[in-house]
C-alpha cells in the first residue's frame, strides 16, 4: 500500500444529487423541466451558490427575469432536500474498504455552505475524511485552481501525493494539470478497478 491521500468528490460520486428528482414532480413534462434547469436555474447559476453567493441573492436575481417561474425558482432553496436521493451504496463500499485498509481520505466538493449543514449529520461516512473542503465555505469552486491549492494546504501534501476522484471532466482535467493522479468517476465498479491498478485496494 503506498502512502497516497485519496480525495473524493461528493455529489455524483458518493451522493446522488440531481435537481430533476425535485422538478420531475413539479413540471408536467420533461421539455419544460429541461428548459427551466438549462436556462433559468441552470448549472452556471447553481455554481454561484456553490461558491460565494447566497441562495437569497441568486433567487432575487432570477425573479425579475422570469416572473412566470417565481414559485419554481424559490423551490430550489425551500425544497432543496428533495434533490438529494441518498448515498451511492457501491461507492461508499469502496470508500469503506479504503478506510479499513488505512488509506488517508479527504473530500473536495462543490457544495453550498447553506445546504451542506442539512445533510452532514445524515451520512456517517463524511466523518471518515481527514480533510473536507467545501467550495461554499472557502468561496471558490472547482475547477478553479485555487480550491485545489487550498485542499493541499489543509492536507499538507503535494498533488503528486494524492489521488483525486471526480465525475466532472473539467475538474479531472484541472487536477491532472496540477499534478494529481486523477480518476474520472463513472461507476463504482470501474473506480474499484482503477484503484486496484494503483495498488490501493
Amino acid at each position: 500500500m503506498n502512502d497516497k491521500t485519496i480525495i473524493f468528490d461528493l455529489g455524483g460520486v458518493l451522493l446522488d444529487w440531481n435537481p430533476r428528482y425535485l422538478y420531475g414532480t413539479v413540471f408536467s413534462g420533461n421539455e419544460e423541466m429541461e428548459y427551466f434547469l438549462e436556462e433559468i436555474c441552470s448549472p452556471a447559476w447553481n455554481a454561484q451558490m456553490d461558491a460565494d453567493k447566497t441562495f437569497q441573492e441568486g433567487i432575487e436575481e432570477l425573479l425579475p427575469k422570469h416572473p412566470a417561474y417565481a414559485d419554481q425558482i424559490r423551490m430550489y432553496q425551500t425544497h432543496w432536500s428533495e434533490m438529494l436521493r441518498g448515498e451511492f451504496p457501491d461507492s461508499v463500499a469502496v470508500l469503506r474498504e479504503l478506510k479499513e485498509a488505512g488509506c488517508r481520505l479527504a473530500a473536495l466538493s462543490n457544495w453550498s455552505g447553506e445546504t451542506f449543514p442539512q445533510v452532514k449529520d445524515q451520512y456517517g461516512f463524511l466523518e471518515w475524511f481527514e480533510v473536507l473542503v467545501l467550495s461554499g465555505e472557502v468561496g471558490v469552486a472547482k475547477p478553479d485552481p485555487l480550491i485545489f491549492q487550498i485542499l493541499l494546504r489543509e492536507l499538507d501534501r503535494t498533488a503528486e501525493e494524492c489521488i483525486f476522484i471526480d465525475d466532472m471532466p473539467e475538474n479531472i482535467a484541472e487536477a491532472a494539470r496540477q499534478g494529481f493522479d486523477a480518476i474520472h468517476f463513472d461507476s463504482a465498479e470501474n473506480l474499484r478497478i482503477d484503484l486496484s491498478g494503483k495498488g490501493q485496494l
